[in-house]
């Protein structure tokens, strides 16, 4: 989870972004183009956020209803 902006409280764990700086030197290291990363990776980087956060939610309430 080293390029995971987290953030704990008593409901659990919460997603709230990446480590920008690691995702753009990782997109620098496979070769990606730095404007297009900058470009796309908060569009995509929204999405993963909240389908992340909805599975994280969902896994939750599972384990709480099995007791």
């Amino acid at each position: 989870m080293g390029q995971l902006r987290v953030a704990s409280s008593a409901d659990g764990t919460v997603v709230l972004g990446w480590d920008m700086t690691a995702v753009l030197a990782m997109a620098q290291a496979l070769g990606v183009n730095p404007l297009i990363a900058a470009e796309s990776l908060p569009v995509i980087e929204a999405v993963m956020v909240r389908k992340f956060n909805e599975q994280s939610t969902a896994d939750d309430r599972a384990s709480l209803s099995r007791g």
